[in-house]
């Protein structure tokens, strides 16, 4: 059994898609990417090639987070929508570590495969792992909305256990170490650039909007409405998993962002997805920015990825939503 889904009246909730409070949000953030433009061990304002190391360091990684921080998000707030279930993201329904099979199989197979190749390869993966995740759901009865999530940390555990079995057998087990890493320390002008297409993700996502979120009511009252409920659950498995394959093969894991945004906006503003989505994007970049910033200046001039941040604060988060669900019942 799922979460209740939510009301029609909790969907409109939302309210204006722009307002004075996303204004101040935007300049929030703003001033935390200015920060992160301006941080670093290297004097990009004082030394010679201070400049061209701005352009080749400082401004890819600062647009990276933007990227990365908007697309996890949403992830989690779409994935959320469809499985009627608050405790569900990419990184606990095994998607991420699906991601990470399909980089590694891709990289097996074809040594010397390009970005774009490994990239395709990790969105299979992804595409098909949140599928089974999906059809798992489908054909069983869950008696707690909690059972859901451990179920997905527990399918990811084993496709990541079959990946660290793989790359020990291929002597890959230090690649798929760093690609997990879920740090910014690699991005680099010319080897990004990819990560603009889930900008097009989340411009799909804002499209079709509407109909995720009456598929959120469940498939009886979406069906109801005259909408094709296993297309719009295949649609939004495409676009997470597009999504997630792009920023695993990036950027790495960005564990239980999520889960955080989409929880925090929701229980503040409801579940209208469209007038959500500013607020999630805005709210998973500050997050994955403030992290970033905290692993660049905690022991400086060496670096803590973000993902160990991340999950130290978004395992907090976890139990916290758990404790709060078993409260209400």
């Amino acid at each position: 059994m799922t979460t209740a889904p939510p009301t029609p009246a909790r969907a409109r909730r939302g309210g204006r898609l722009l307002d004075w409070k996303l204004l101040v949000g935007v300049l929030v953030v703003g001033g935390l990417l200015a920060l992160s433009l301006t941080t670093g061990v290297y004097d990009v304002f004082g030394a010679e090639d201070g400049s061209e190391m701005f352009a080749i360091t400082r401004i890819p990684r600062t647009v990276a987070l933007v990227l990365a921080g908007a697309a996890m998000a949403m992830s989690g707030l779409v994935m959320q929508l469809l499985t009627q279930n608050r405790f569900v993201e990419p990184t606990t329904t095994g998607t991420t570590e699906w991601a990470g099979l399909g980089l590694l199989t891709v990289m097996i197979l074809f040594p010397g495969a390009s970005i774009s190749a490994r990239m395709s390869g990790a969105v299979l993966a992804a595409f098909i792992g949140t599928m089974v995740f999906f059809l798992f759901l489908r054909r069983v009865t869950l008696r707690s909305s909690l059972i859901v999530p451990i179920v997905g940390i527990m399918l990811g555990a084993v496709v990541s256990a079959v990946s660290t079995f793989i790359a020990l057998q291929t002597d890959m087990l230090q690649n798929l170490g760093v690609w997990f890493a879920g740090s910014f320390t690699s991005v680099l002008r010319g080897q990004y650039e990819l990560l603009w297409i889930v900008a097009l993700v989340a411009v799909a996502v804002f499209v079709v909007a509407d109909r995720f979120t009456v598929a959120g009511l469940g498939q009886e009252i979406s069906t109801n409405v005259g909408l094709n409920y296993n297309r719009v659950i295949l649609l939004g498995t495409g676009l997470i998993a597009v999504a997630t394959g792009v920023v695993t093969v990036i950027v790495g894991n960005l564990p239980f962002l999520g889960l955080i945004v989409p929880n925090v906006v929701s229980m503040l503003r409801g579940d209208d997805l469209r007038s959500n989505l500013p607020w999630v994007c805005l709210l998973g970049v500050g997050i994955v920015t403030v992290c970033d910033l905290i692993g660049r200046t905690v022991i400086m001039p060496f670096e803590v990825p973000v993902s160990l941040i991340l999950g130290i604060v978004g395992a907090a988060v976890f139990i916290l939503l758990l404790l709060r669900q078993r409260r209400r019942g």
